[in-house]
């Protein structure tokens, strides 16, 4: 049973438990239809070995444990790390359901709501696109 004044990176599982949620996602991301649009977007990026590596240091210190993005790059301003993307709701979508499926192999139940509450929150504020700009949003006749 977790206590209510453990963090979310405490009942994860800390640094191993965060490790094994982004590689879930990010097999995930590789792997799933769902992920294509991500795909999309880190492969015309820093790519995704990159990507696994920095939602690492951003997940430890956004779930409670160590601040090892900030200590890198000197901020966690999650907009500005997203600035550059063109994020829309298909994105956003994309994101929350590998998340969601990467939470159901690597947290309890209680975890997974919690953070997916959160993490919809964050994928909502980061959106950007219109989506009339969307060439992936689908539309029905």
């Amino acid at each position: 049973m977790t206590s209510p004044t453990q963090t979310p990176y405490d009942r994860i599982g800390g640094a191993d438990g965060v490790r094994q949620l982004v590689k879930a996602f990010y097999d995930l991301v590789e792997t799933e239809p769902e992920g294509a649009p991500l795909r999309v977007m880190h492969n015309q990026g820093n790519g995704l070995a990159h990507a696994r590596e920095a939602q690492f240091m951003f997940l430890s210190g956004f779930l409670g444990g160590p601040q090892l993005y900030v200590e890198q790059h000197h901020h966690s301003n999650v907009r500005q790390m997203h600035s550059h993307l063109a994020i829309g709701e298909v994105e956003a979508q994309s994101w929350l359901a590998c998340m969601g499926k990467a939470l159901e192999k690597t947290a309890d139940e209680d975890t997974r709501r919690m953070l997916m509450q959160t993490f919809q929150r964050v994928a909502t504020a980061l959106r950007n696109k219109p989506e009339a700009d969307n060439p992936l949003k689908v539309t029905s006749a």
